[in-house]
């Protein structure tokens, strides 16, 4: 009796392996005829969603783009969420850089990996395509601070 059982949950595990074999086959050829439907996506389209993904990481200030990118945004009003971010794609594989400035008090290890993750999680989930590399450059830290002191210190004179 206890070969029988044994035999039996020899076979169990078998056909289970089996099944789980044949999903994954079927999720693979799944995956091919997503690929077979040849779906391009704008590198512009993925750096706007790499600019969302950074805009809600605290800590960061805002992001730095080139002087075009600047004046293009002045004049059309409309803020440029793509603004600082550069994407490269090759064979699916995709490689994004963000240029930040930094709220100053910051930990600028802890937002750099923030976005890092981030921007990564929300480019794979929306676009379905690897990412490999997220580099983060820090242009350079936002100093505005507000100034409470001098105010005290003429409230306490008068």
């Amino acid at each position: 009796m206890s070969k029988d059982n044994e035999e039996k949950g020899e076979v169990i595990e078998v056909q289970g392996e089996v099944q789980n074999e044949e999903n994954q086959t079927s999720e693979k050829a799944l995956a091919v005829s997503t690929e077979q439907e040849n779906i391009q996506i704008s590198n512009d389209v993925i750096a706007v969603i790499a600019g969302v993904a950074v805009s809600e990481v605290s800590g960061v200030a805002s992001t730095v783009g080139g002087f075009a990118g600047g004046i293009s945004e002045v004049l059309s009003g409309k803020k440029n969420m793509a603004k600082g971010i550069k994407v490269e794609k090759t064979d699916g594989k995709v490689k994004i850089d963000v240029n930040i400035i930094v709220e100053y008090g910051t930990r600028i290890p802890d937002v750099a990996f923030e976005i890092q993750n981030r921007v990564k999680k929300a480019v794979e989930n929306m676009t379905g395509m690897n990412v490999v590399e997220v580099n983060v450059h820090v242009q350079g830290v936002d100093t505005n601070i507000k100034k409470e002191k001098p105010e005290i210190e003429e409230a306490k004179q008068d």
